[in-house]
Formats: structure tokens, C-alpha cells, sequence
């Protein structure tokens, strides 16, 4: 099947949404950025090119000022803070998290706040007060105090879950890493998922068909990158997705920092 063939899903359902009058807002994420790679530089011609915000995750420990001179060139690039040094702290039986609950809070949540005051003062404006965890993992003692380390916003993967005390900027479509599977992932594969969120979002949230929890009507939809490990079919899919999407009256690619301005707070706490 041709790339025309497999977005042609995609293009049928915006048509839908500017048929309605309604408009999908999409945003970027990027994860583990460190510092200045020909992967890293692909990245951020072609989201130049297009004209669509890009959010990079950064691991505070690692970076430096190479990086800081490369984004400063660069309008469309927002920073997040990917944790501290993106270690696994789990067992060979578990998943990997560096923010869970194999070591104190207190140490967790000051590495937490360190990485973001260090981003801060690297990266000034362009600093997002995002927290990315690595692999998309936290634990959940640690997210009511997000906000006491200067955190407005928690950003991991899957639909927004009710009753969090931290306002939540999520990821929905993985264009590397499904189950199993790390890298090549079927370009039908994506615009099935990004196609499944929107048409989720358009019927109000809810999905009967879907496994997962409903998505609140005006989610954004995040697309989730990780440029260290882009090959060919990474680069092709993303070219192909702004090309579909960046000129659509339907679609309105936004910066985090736009977006977590008008997010609301939910009640309660993340499970």
C-alpha cells in the first residue's frame, strides 16, 4: 500500500472535522535529547520546514551549552524536563522507571527540581515547566508534589486520566515504539491510531470500541518522537504527516506552551 493509500484515512477524517467546523489540535513531543546529533539536526529542519512547534525533552544531567547555542537559532523549539539522568532505578524483573518507588521521595523530587532550575538557567524562555518522566513512568506518591518542585504540567503517554493534581499535556501516538516493537513501525499502524484519537475526540470522547479510557473532547493529541533512534520510515512518516496536516483548515499545530495555558485542573490525583 501506497503512503497516499495508507494517509488517505487521515485526510477523509479532517475532512470531516473542517466539514463540522471544528478544528484538531496536535502537538509535538520529543524525547531524550541531550545534545547537538545529525538526528537531533533532521528534527529540526523538517519541523522548521513545516512550521510546526516542537517540545524537547531534555535530560538535565547530561546537557549543556552546545545545545543551548543550537536551539537558540531555532523559534520553534520549546524545552521539558526529561528527568534527571534518565537511569533506571528497577529491577531486571521490572519496567524500567527512574521516578519510581525504589528510592526515597525526597531524592527523587530534589534531582526533580534540580533538573528543572538547571534547564532554567540554560535554556530561559524556552524552558516549558514540563516534567517528561523517562519511559513515560511515575510514581504516583510523587505526583501531588510535582507542583511544590515548579512543575505546572506532567506530561507521559496514553489519554488524560480524571482526578489529577497536576494539569496533564500527554502523548497518544508513539511513531517508534509499540508493544514489542522498537523502530518501523507500519505507517498504516500510526494513522490508524492518530485517526482512532480524533474520531474519539469528534464523538465527545467516547470510544465503545476502544479498550482504553475515553479521552476528554478536547484532549490534544500528542505525537511522541525520539529523534536518537529515527530511521528512514520515521523520517518518511513525519514528512508525510505535516505535509497532510500543517495546510488543513482542520488541524492547528500548537506549542506546550500554548497549550498548557488553557488546560484545565482536574480533581483528585493520578492512580
Amino acid at each position: 500500500m501506497s503512503d497516499d493509500q495508507t494517509f488517505a484515512a487521515l485526510r477523509q477524517e479532517l475532512d470531516r472535522w473542517r466539514s463540522a467546523g471544528r478544528t484538531a489540535r496536535l502537538w509535538l513531543r520529543d524525547d531524550d535529547a541531550v545534545e547537538v546529533t545529525d538526528a537531533l539536526e533532521q528534527l529540526l529542519d523538517t519541523t522548521r520546514q513545516a512550521t510546526v512547534p516542537l517540545t524537547l525533552a531534555v535530560i538535565p544531567a547530561f546537557t549543556g551549552e552546545a545545545l543551548v547555542a543550537r536551539l537558540a537559532r531555532e523559534d520553534h523549539v520549546l524545552v521539558a524536563v526529561h528527568g534527571w539522568s534518565h537511569e533506571n532505578h528497577a529491577g531486571p524483573d521490572e519496567k524500567k522507571q527512574e521516578l519510581g518507588s525504589h528510592r526515597h521521595a525526597d531524592v527523587v523530587l530534589a534531582q526533580l527540581r534540580n533538573g528543572l532550575d538547571r534547564l532554567r538557567l540554560l535554556h530561559g524562555p524556552k524552558l516549558v515547566p514540563m516534567l517528561v518522566p523517562p519511559w513515560n513512568r511515575i510514581s504516583a506518591e510523587l505526583v501531588p508534589r510535582l507542583e511544590e518542585q515548579g512543575f505546572e504540567v506532567l506530561s507521559v503517554f496514553g489519554r488524560m486520566r480524571d482526578n489529577s493534581p497536576i494539569r496533564l499535556l500527554n502523548t497518544h501516538v508513539d511513531v517508534v515504539n509499540a508493544r514489542g516493537q522498537r523502530g518501523d513501525r507500519p505507517h498504516a499502524d500510526l494513522v490508524r491510531e492518530l485517526v482512532g484519537e480524533l474520531r474519539t475526540r469528534f464523538a465527545g470522547g467516547e470510544d465503545p470500541c476502544a479498550r482504553e479510557r475515553p479521552a476528554p473532547v478536547d484532549e490534544p493529541i500528542g505525537i511522541l518522537t525520539h529523534h536518537l533512534v529515527h530511521g528512514a520510515s520515521e523520517r518518511a512518516f513525519l514528512a508525510r504527516l505535516f505535509e497532510e496536516t500543517v495546510d488543513h483548515s482542520a488541524v492547528s499545530w500548537m506549542s506546550a506552551t500554548d497549550l498548557v495555558g488553557g488546560l484545565a485542573l482536574p480533581q483528585g490525583r493520578v492512580e
